[in-house]
């Protein structure tokens, strides 16, 4: 029976290092896998999934406004497809995990979706949320913060190495814009408090 998985994280934990080898374990056993990235995350090149340790591998691209379930559809009429697995899923729309539930649901085949769990400023991002909510799996990436405990947030630095606090949802970086931290170092970076002054 499909499933929809949900493997989340916070920055460079490798989550498209375990997407990457999921897709290789289905390929070293002669089945094919069909992966998905956001179309404006272009630190790879266009249309490519590349870990930080190096491995990458091509793949189609969505945007906002991408009907998956129509995506994935036409791919399967190519050819059997044994798993989907999409990347930087924290960027899809409500719409667009449902149609990923559609996907396992009505077309029988899994979806293991990879991405970030909460945003700079410690909110959900709307893939985030909806996958949280329909994944019949979810799984941890984890990371550890300099502390040597687990990292469960992130902070945007800018060009200064300071810690923000507002700006856009969606900014695409790497080590030179994000830094994972366990809650209690994110707070410090912060000033993080909900305690009345």
């Amino acid at each position: 029976m499909a499933k929809l998985y949900f493997n989340y994280s916070t920055m460079n934990a490798g989550k498209s290092t375990v997407l990457l080898q999921a897709s290789y374990n289905y390929n070293e056993r002669g089945m094919e896998t069909y992966l998905l990235t956001a179309d404006f995350d272009h630190r790879s090149g266009p249309g490519r999934i590349k870990s930080r340790i190096g491995i990458s591998a091509e793949a189609d691209t969505y945007n906002q406004q991408t009907d998956l379930f129509n995506l994935i559809a036409t791919r399967l009429n190519l050819g059997p497809v044994a798993c989907i697995l999409v990347d930087e899923a924290q960027w899809l729309t409500e719409e667009q995990v449902w149609q990923l539930v559609d996907t396992v649901d009505d077309l029988g085949v899994p979806v293991m979706a990879y991405g970030l769990r909460v945003d700079f400023r410690g909110k959900l991002f709307p893939g985030s949320a909806a996958l949280l909510a329909l994944a019949d799996e979810m799984r941890e990436v984890r990371t550890i913060c300099h502390c040597g405990r687990k990292a469960t947030m992130v902070v945007r630095l800018d060009a200064e190495g300071n810690a923000l606090q507002e700006g856009p949802q969606i900014q695409v970086g790497g080590n030179e814009t994000y830094v994972s931290l366990c809650r209690r170092h994110w707070r410090e970076a912060v000033a993080h408090t909900t305690r009345a002054g």
